[in-house]
């Protein structure tokens, strides 16, 4: 690997330059504090304050003479020389003057410890008190332990977690169990020659249980679990990310056989950039250490290492090569059957009532993942509590999955009453142009009551079977469906307002699929017309196409909202009458269930053909 790092500076050089601060202490400075007291005087300035009694205490030594001034003002100790002076001693018992110790040199033991053991002690504390602040300026205790890979370690199943709490994933759990296997039997696997895949890739959107997943897999191994995430290699300096790999690794050697379980793996395994801008040298020398590391080490030992990421599509061929991320295993939004196991699940730590459908929810969750099945589950149990009940029923659930769905009833909200008429009208339209038309999901809900989302009221479709597949004509009649509630309002009032701009946006984008992605316009026929990225998380797209086609496609895109425009109108014209009634007893209700839509139109249908 070609690694670099910056260069450092041996200990010794802070040694040196430390001892170099305490040498100008200990020989100028402390020397200088210790004399500031002492003031040294001529013989004369002695004799003259000896006759002038300002002379209190005498210290008499055989090279200097220390006094003490009789003024308790003065702040200063004196010293003068000695003289051959043979009545001097006379001459101070004459004066009154007090023979007696003025100044005591500090101890060798003393001064040993105020010269060097003070200042190193100050200078550690000093040092201590910096690197901590410095370490949560820069993200945290453990900012600044390049050389140690911070990984959670659970050892033997701590991960709490098995395969029995893991559902909706089948195919995923199929694919791993092989993993566990061979940790358990190596030698099976020994015998007829074949070696376990040193690492497996799970990809999937964002809350499909990946994490869960791959701590399910070290439950059922009964083997250490090492859990780090790819966010904690980068570092800001140089070199520290690769270190941190190569730490993970070895610590995974003495371990084997383990689990390496490094999430959102696309931190640091992203394409490495060819140019010379725009590249990102302590992230490619992280992959580099990654990749050798994979390279490196016996996969008969029985370190496995998984990783998550919902971006493949980012990540560095290298990486997904045979030979280190041998196996790619989706972990996809569950299907009907998933979600309701997955509900199930979760419903065994909540105490729920009996009779509780909990296929009804699925059918209404379509497209959820995991998380969101499970904060449904908790939300249902937190309405449960609200409304004093000891145990979670069919309405908590229902009401959960319109709160993750369109947010908390805002009770307290004063609404217009043209407005209302207007919101009534427009979510009636959405109803009755979806049942006016086939292949259309029936209707679950109509509902003007506002939500914490921003929407004043919605329509909710529920079909009655799991959909993989969508025909043109189910696509026109949904586009259709959501323009009936502009169309709606042009129909009963003769103005158009602001609540069907998420309506817009959905048929616009649901249309501009059919054009350039799903190949059903015969202008365009089966061509990909847009590059998509991302498809995990939402699908961005980039034009794959010239100026003039991508004008082309917008009069292509315009024409198929009109045309699904002018259906809808036509439909509500017909059924004006039924739209008054059904509008009138939305505002009565607030609220209408499909099976009271089905009755009011069965009801009608019955009055016409009569």
């Amino acid at each position: 690997m070609n690694e670099q790092k910056t260069p450092k500076k041996p200990l010794i050089y802070y040694a040196v330059v430390c001892l170099l601060v305490l040498m100008i202490l200990n020989s100028l400075l402390l020397p200088m504090m210790q004399n500031m007291r002492v003031k040294e005087v001529s013989y004369n300035t002695f004799l003259s304050m000896l006759n002038d009694g300002k002379i209190s205490t005498v210290q008499y030594e055989d090279d200097q003479i220390l006094f003490s001034p009789s003024d308790e003002k003065d702040p200063y100790l004196y010293s003068t020389v000695t003289m051959p002076d043979q009545d001097i001693t006379n001459r101070l018992i004459d004066a009154g003057v007090d023979f007696g110790r003025v100044y005591e040199k500090t101890s060798p033991l003393l001064t040993f410890f105020l010269s060097w053991i003070l200042p190193i002690l100050l200078m550690t504390l000093v040092g201590s008190w910096m690197m901590r602040y410095l370490q949560k300026r820069m993200g945290g205790p453990n900012s600044m332990s390049f050389e140690k890979a911070n990984a959670k370690v659970y050892v033997e199943a701590q991960t709490g977690k098995t395969f029995a709490d893991v559902a909706g994933e089948d195919e995923a759990k199929e694919a791993l169990k092989e993993i566990v296997d061979f940790l358990h039997n190596p030698q099976k696997y020994e015998s007829i020659g074949a070696s376990m895949p040193k690492g497996a890739l799970l990809v999937g959107p964002p809350g499909t249980g990946k994490t869960l997943l791959a701590k399910a897999v070290a439950g059922e191994a009964k083997v250490p679990f090492f859990s780090i995430s790819g966010s904690e290699f980068v570092e800001m300096f140089v070199g520290m990310g690769a270190a941190k790999v190569r730490d993970l690794f070895q610590q995974a050697q003495e371990k084997a056989p383990c689990i390496v379980f490094i999430d959102e793996i696309d931190t640091i395994g992203k394409k490495r950039d060819a140019g010379m801008m725009g590249g990102n040298d302590e992230r490619e020398q992280t992959l580099n250490q990654l990749l050798t590391e994979m390279d490196g080490f016996d996969g008969k030992k029985g370190v496995v290492i998984l990783a998550a990421t919902n971006r493949p599509d980012s990540l560095d061929p290298a990486l997904l090569r045979p030979g280190r991320f041998d196996r790619r295993i989706p972990v996809e939004l569950p299907d009907l059957a998933g979600r309701e196991a997955i509900l199930k699940v979760h419903a065994k730590d909540v105490k729920m009532a009996d009779g509780i459908d909990f296929n009804a929810v699925a059918r209404a969750t379509a497209g959820a993942s995991g998380a969101e099945l499970a904060n449904i589950v908790n939300e249902a149990a937190l309405r449960a509590v609200r409304c004093g009940r000891d145990a979670v029923i069919q309405e908590d659930l229902e009401e959960s999955v319109e709160v993750v769905i369109a947010g908390y009833q805002r009770k307290s909200a004063v609404i217009p009453q043209r407005e209302r008429q207007i919101v009534a009208y427009h979510e009636v339209g959405h109803a009755l142009v979806a049942a006016r038309q086939s292949d259309s999901a029936p209707v679950h809900k109509i509902t003007i009551i506002p939500r914490t989302s921003g929407a004043l009221g919605y329509t909710m479709q529920v079909a009655e079977d799991e959909q993989v597949l969508m025909s043109r004509d189910e696509i026109l009649n949904k586009i259709a469906t959501l323009t009936g509630g502009r169309t709606a309002e042009e129909l009963i009032f003769h103005t158009c307002t602001s609540g069907a701009s998420n309506d817009i946006e959905q048929a616009t984008k649901m249309a501009r699929s059919m054009v350039t992605q799903l190949g059903m316009t015969d202008e365009f026929d089966m061509t990909a017309l847009v590059t998509v990225s991302n498809q995990y998380l939402g699908g961005d797209t980039s034009m794959a196409c010239s100026e003039q086609t991508a004008a082309r496609i917008d009069e292509k895109v315009i024409s198929i909202i009109k045309d699904a425009h002018q259906r809808a109108a036509k439909i509500l014209s017909e059924n004006e009458p039924l739209l008054h009634e059904i509008a009138k007893y939305l505002l009565e209700k607030e609220t209408i269930t499909g099976d009271e839509f089905m009755k009011i139109l069965r009801d009608y249908d019955a009055q016409q053909n009569a």
